[in-house]
């Protein structure tokens, strides 16, 4: 790579790993600090929030790097430009597509990466972080067994425990079950027991009451029952909480284009909307280096101004805002329909051709503009 090619690739590179570093951390700690108060408020530790958090590091690198990539491209030509190097560049006779090379080069680089986040990494973020909120979930002694408080596990269901012994005994225990309205049950005991099963954890009743309020040909019929020991599955409270192997986004990305039985069982969607998922994980690298040439590309157009290159770097911006919203409409209407999924690209080609467009237009010979006394100027 010629001297020129890798100096402007490494001012390019500089700034980008600064920019994905501050937003980076902006996004991470808006989500840190939302993850920290409901993981703390079910009991958890901070370890559990830092390792939540860390999961969400990719999904959130993965939006982010695009946007670094365009902001880097714009600043750093912005500031070649003001600093008289990309002049200089040009009085050598480079081309604009022949400065747009490393600017390629580098958006390519961060598609590769986002490439990389997209089919591997998130994923396997997204499924250990299902495995972890299902094993919080299951922990119904640190999530739900809180003393001293009313609490829901379900709907229709309400517990509440006076209090837990140092050996782990719950004192006291109040359960309300009435998800059927006409067959409701209390459950009262003195003490309970969490048992581990293969179905879940079960609560053993110890010397307790139970009362039954059932309809039956209209008519309310109340029974107590008094029992010294009695097992209430709480399992099926929590079978909605296991969220492993549902989300099509924790698959890779070869098992969603040749869906077979068992994904599509386990997720309850069609052929289709994975092959859907699939295709957005492709086109969303090609995101990338049209970002990062669009904010090379639209900094060269129009001549030396000493008010800066500011309307320049608006038009970027919106030009950049066109091409996401383009991705966004292709998504919507792919989400409706998977069987449109070509349109998934549609935006990375439309951003291509503004991106030739904008390097035609640098490119092309300035008309000289005369002034008011006849001359020329430049």
């Amino acid at each position: 790579m010629p001297r020129i090619d890798r100096y402007i690739l490494s001012q390019l590179l500089t700034l980008f790993g600064f920019f994905a570093l501050v937003l980076v951390s902006v996004y991470w700690i808006n989500r840190a600090v939302s993850l920290f108060d409901d993981l703390l408020s079910d009991g958890q530790t901070a370890l559990v929030v830092l390792e939540f958090t860390a999961l969400t590091l990719p999904i959130v690198i993965s939006v982010v790097l695009p946007v670094a990539a365009f902001v880097a491209s714009a600043y750093g030509t912005n500031r070649l430009t003001n600093e008289s190097e990309l002049v200089a560049m040009q009085a050598m006779g480079l081309s604009p597509w022949r400065l747009a090379r490393p600017v390629l080069v580098f958006g390519v680089f961060v598609g590769i990466l986002v490439a990389v986040l997209v089919h591997g990494l998130v994923p396997m973020a997204r499924t250990r972080l299902a495995e972890r909120q299902t094993e919080i979930a299951e922990n119904v002694t640190a999530q739900f067994l809180r003393p001293g408080e009313f609490q829901y596990p379900a709907e229709g269901v309400t517990l509440f425990i006076r209090e837990t012994a140092s050996d782990g005994r719950l004192l006291d225990l109040f359960i309300e079950d009435a998800r059927d309205p006409d067959d409701q049950t209390v459950y009262t005991s003195e003490e309970a027991l969490v048992v581990r099963t293969e179905t879940g954890p079960v609560l053993v009743l110890l010397r307790g009451m139970s009362q039954n309020l059932e309809w039956r040909n209209g008519k309310r019929r109340l029974s107590v029952t008094r029992f010294s020991e009695f097992s209430y599955d709480i399992g099926a409270m929590f079978a909605a909480s296991d969220r492993r192997g549902r989300d099509l986004r924790e698959y890779s990305t070869w098992r969603l284009l040749a869906p077979d039985r068992e994904l599509l069982n386990a997720t309850e969607v069609t052929a289709g909307e994975a092959r859907r998922e699939a295709h957005e994980r492709l086109a969303q690298p090609l995101l990338s280096p049209i970002a990062a040439m669009i904010g090379f590309a639209a900094l060269l157009i129009g001549g030396f101004s000493r008010f800066g290159v500011w309307r320049q770097v608006i038009g970027a911006i919106l030009l950049l805002i066109l091409v996401q919203f383009m991705a966004n409409a292709a998504a919507n209407q792919v989400g409706s329909n998977p069987e449109l999924w070509p349109l998934l690209y549609f935006p990375a080609m439309v951003g291509a051709l503004i991106c030739l467009a904008l390097l035609w237009l640098a490119a092309r010979p300035r008309p000289l503009r005369r002034n008011r006394h006849g001359g020329e100027a430049a």
